[in-house]
């Protein structure tokens, strides 16, 4: 898998994820970035999932959430891969958040999740990803 295609695939999604913190996300289009089904493990758990209604359900509420905390903007800083196989690979990918604080200034808060990616016929899917503690972290700046 080409690095430039999971770098385009993921500036796609910065776009989606940008249109969700404006309310104005195409769920289809979000959710066409996931495969069938995934995985997620943070220091919360592993959990399992299928791409399916609640999957957009999910999604809805989770951009939902992130707008009643603050969130206006979700940049990509960076892409980095390590393949696995001609149709799979880990990309390693850096976001910057930056969250509102009203009569504060804005924070912004730099980190990385790590996408597990196949390609089978057209698209890159995501099919898994491994995150830190994004609870944690947002208590720690100053956002919950």
């Amino acid at each position: 898998m080409e690095e430039k295609l999971v770098r385009e695939f993921f500036e796609r999604y910065q776009d989606f994820f940008r249109q969700g913190l404006k309310d104005e996300a195409d769920m289809e289009q979000v959710a066409s970035s996931y495969a069938t089904a995934f995985i997620a493990a943070s220091p919360a758990g592993v959990n399992v999932g299928q791409n399916d209604e609640q999957l957009k359900q999910v999604m809805r509420q989770g951009f939902e959430r992130y707008r009643q905390i603050g969130t206006k903007d979700m940049a990509l800083r960076g892409v980095r891969i390590n393949p696995i196989d001609e149709h799979h690979c880990l990309a390693h990918v850096a976001w910057t958040a930056t969250y509102d604080r009203g009569t504060a200034p804005d924070v912004c808060i730099d980190f990385d999740v790590h996408y597990l990616m196949q390609q089978l016929d057209d698209e890159p899917k995501i099919f898994g990803w491994v995150s830190g503690d994004e609870q944690a972290l947002l208590r720690q700046q100053g956002i919950l």
